[in-house]
């Protein structure tokens, strides 16, 4: 490959990065994505008493839909309008679109202002150039009293050959994104957690950088802590 083709497929790694992108990977009649929760938030949520939810770069909303079907009140966010076209869609066929709101909002950006959830999580959002640290800052500001921040993402691993230098970079350990997170959060569980996933046709080992957080303080309405 030419260093001109290096830059072609730089560029069009970045453009990943981007909301053009992901509508342009959401334009077609398929899913992109199983619709089925993501493990690490069944795992650490299944036990919580349901209140309102927060999921940040929820795509086309498969664990916005989870939530909501166990009596959660959800909102799914993010960039791409596609995405959050095709969430709402699918929630509608679930039959939880009275459970459910949509909030289209670039994470990188995101301010929640006077919202607060109890729950608020966010799985394989991959911002650039170490950018998570600066996401789990502002999610962590929408986190209500005695609520949790769970925070998922593909840990760094050879399994991923065919993907650019710019997606590679921009994955992470669990405790890279410890300086994000504010005082008044008490860190639960930081940690890569091993699962196995189908990629490309193969079946392979990967790990799942894992950080669940709560916010000190009396709890809202839900999110009973788990743990002690």
């Amino acid at each position: 490959m030419s260093a001109h083709d290096h830059r072609l497929a730089d560029d069009e790694a970045s453009a990943m990065f981007e909301p053009a992108g992901w509508d342009e990977r959401y334009s077609g009649q398929e899913k992109v994505f199983s619709g089925n929760p993501n493990p690490q938030l069944v795992a650490e949520v299944a036990g919580l008493t349901p209140g309102t939810a927060l999921d940040v770069g929820c795509g086309e909303g498969g664990d916005v839909i989870w939530l909501a079907q166990r009596g959660w009140t959800a909102t799914g966010a993010d960039f791409s309008a596609a995405g959050l076209a095709r969430a709402a869609r699918h929630a509608q066929q679930a039959g939880v679109a009275d459970r459910v709101d949509w909030w289209q909002v670039d994470a990188r950006g995101f301010a929640a202002g006077a919202r607060t959830y109890d729950l608020v999580s966010s799985h394989f959002l991959h911002p650039p150039d170490g950018g998570m640290v600066e996401v789990v800052r502002r999610l962590a500001g929408a986190v209500a009293r005695g609520g949790h921040l769970l925070v998922v993402g593909h840990a760094p691993s050879g399994v991923f050959t065919s993907v650019s230098a710019i997606h590679l970079g921009a994955m992470f350990l669990a405790e890279d994104l410890l300086p994000g997170l504010p005082d008044d959060f008490e860190v639960l569980v930081v940690e890569q957690r091993p699962r196995t996933m189908t990629r490309e046709g193969v079946v392979v080992d990967v790990h799942d950088s894992t950080l669940l957080a709560r916010r000190r303080g009396a709890a809202g309405t839900g999110a009973t802590p788990r743990r002690p």
